[in-house]
């Protein structure tokens, strides 16, 4: 008798750890807690989202106390919203347009859901009224699925986002530079590719240009190694990644070191001097369209923060790497 106790007992309990436990959120499910959650930061009160007392909470790279920073201030939701929902890794992550004290902001925002409850919070909140204005007049949702028969694992997909930031980081203008033909990149909420050439003046030439032009293509900036500037990338922290819809969400730093990392040689030897006099900090949050191995559409929206900030999510040694990182994989 007192076996089958312990075994009904152990029954018991193993039936209600899985009722607490629920099952895992599908897509709709997981981008309800990110309105959930803005709603709950509008009305300054976290009791109104479903938070686990035991959540971590950082506002652009410091870790704060649950109701602090962005709590006190956020009024209204804008109109420009973008997914990167993670089913697998139970993460969604998303960029859009808010108001505080009713002027317009840029929020990327990460949730880590467990157990029905949010369990992380990175938020990055870039405080200008252009660039949300600018990203809610362009108004990209992307939200087209990808043919099951075209859809990349995970792993290929963070290699191919991962490329675009090691292509970058001290561009040479040699690398392989995975862009589609339309590939096009918005920084800010406004395009920094394929731009207009002015009325009246000559569209730069990459082969003999001194600086990198924002009426390049994706291919032509980094194939005329003009952005050797940009020293290091580091703490690349690949959030969430979507392969039904092919997208990837990342966080990370990109350092300006300044000083002679200012002088370079271009691909066809012609030495120039580019980028900041002054050594700082991008804090940045990208989003990549990828399809069949290529990157077609790029969002950014990004900070100047102190030289070398860390995000308070990595250890020190993780903090200053340029490796790529798959957080919504572990």
């Amino acid at each position: 008798m007192r076996f089958y106790s312990i075994a009904a007992a152990l029954a018991a309990a193993a039936a209600l750890a899985a009722q607490t436990k629920g099952p895992a959120c599908g897509r709709p499910c997981l981008e309800s807690f990110v309105d959930r959650y803005l709603d709950a930061v509008i009305a300054h009160d976290p009791s109104k989202a479903p938070i686990a007392k035991s959540a971590k909470f950082t506002e652009n790279g410091q870790r704060l106390d649950l109701g602090d920073g962005l709590w006190n201030t956020m009024d209204g939701k804008g109109t420009y919203r973008l997914f990167v929902t993670d089913v697998e890794a139970q993460e969604v992550a998303f960029l859009g347009s808010i108001s505080e004290e009713k002027a317009p902001a840029m929020i990327a925002l990460r949730l880590k859901i467990a157990n029905r409850q949010i369990a992380e919070i990175e938020t990055f909140i870039q405080r200008s009224p252009s660039s949300a204005q600018g990203f809610e007049r362009i108004g990209y949702k992307w939200t087209d699925e990808v043919p099951p028969a075209e859809r990349m694992s995970r792993e290929d997909l963070v290699k191919v986002a991962n490329m675009y930031f090691s292509g970058m980081q001290k561009n040479d203008g040699k690398g392989v530079y995975p862009f589609a033909d339309d590939c096009n990149r918005i920084e800010n909420g406004s395009n920094s590719t394929n731009q207009p050439t002015p009325l009246g003046q000559k569209r730069p030439d990459p082969k003999t240009a001194n600086m990198y032009s924002g009426q390049w293509s994706c291919r032509e900036q980094f194939e005329s190694g003009l952005i050797h500037f940009v020293t290091r990338i580091r703490d690349r922290r690949y959030v969430a990644v979507d392969p039904e819809r092919g997208l990837v969400f990342a966080f990370g730093f990109f350092d300006h070191s300044a000083g002679n990392t200012r002088t370079f040689k271009t691909p066809d030897g012609r030495t120039v001097t580019a980028g900041p006099d002054q050594l700082w900090t991008w804090e940045i949050a990208e989003l990549f369209q990828i399809r069949k191995g290529l990157i077609h559409q790029i969002e950014a929206t990004m900070e100047r923060v102190p030289y070398g900030m860390p995000s308070g999510w990595s250890n020190w040694e993780d903090g200053l790497s340029d490796r790529a990182q798959d957080i919504s994989n572990k």
